[in-house]
């Protein structure tokens, strides 16, 4: 899990609470995501990173979100793979819909249709060099800057059938899910990183309403931009 997102109103107010909150440094705003009506920033959390967008024009798809949502969370999980082709295949033989996909030199990415892998906007990426991320700008474009340790370690998602989302989400990364009833968890084993999907509240409907992160400074958790943040150990 390389990255994840957040879809808010109000893109520069979300953004600076995170940088208020966490000290990170200051975020790239990139211009390609105009193509979807968009503006963002994007947040180095160690080698991972955590995006904020916000619609900047109607008719958008994040628009829509808000709305059915009814305000700020969660939207999207980015996982980066190392063979892109075969997760293709695999998402094909699912018969997951591809709503958005590109194919760069040293960036790829597959958008997957939500109604397909409900929770959230699922993406599976590749990039060269591994640790590289033009998705967070040029810093990160073919290189590996400088960074400050920990990172994106959980998301918490509230769906509709935790089980039947947990399957799914682990069936299109090629991992394994565990647990019944209220709660079911998958594990990128590789990353120590963990999806835990519970049954969706407060007439919201299914999103992303929280993100673990290694390496917090200081003591939460916070609630910013719709979505819990929180340390491992809270």
């Amino acid at each position: 899990m390389r990255q994840v997102a957040l879809v808010a109103r109000d893109c520069a107010q979300v953004a600076g609470e995170l940088h208020q909150a966490f000290g990170w440094p200051a975020p790239f705003h990139d211009p390609g995501v105009g193509q979807f009506g968009l503006t963002n920033a994007v947040f180095a959390a160690g080698d991972t990173f955590v995006e904020v967008v916000a619609p900047a024009q109607p008719g958008t798809t994040a628009g829509r979100y808000l709305e059915r949502r009814g305000g700020d969370g969660g939207y999207m999980a980015i996982f980066q793979v190392p063979d892109l082709a075969a997760a293709r295949r695999r998402v094909a033989s699912l018969g997951v819909r591809v709503v958005w996909a590109a194919d760069l030199p040293d960036i790829a990415g597959t958008h997957l249709h939500p109604g397909d892998v409900p929770g959230a906007i699922v993406s599976v990426d590749w990039a060269a060099p591994e640790q590289s991320w033009r998705w967070a700008g040029p810093s990160w474009t073919g290189r590996v800057p400088e960074h400050a340790p920990g990172g994106v370690t959980g998301l918490t998602i509230e769906v509709n059938d935790p089980a039947a989302a947990a399957r799914r989400w682990a069936a299109v990364l090629g991992i394994s899910a565990a647990g019944r009833g209220d709660t079911v968890v998958a594990e990128l084993p590789d990353q120590g990183q963990r999806l835990r999907f519970v049954p969706a509240r407060g007439g919201r409907g299914e999103g992303i309403t929280e993100v673990t992160i290694a390496g917090l400074s200081a003591k939460g958790p916070w609630m910013i931009g719709g979505v819990r943040f929180a340390g491992e150990e809270e």
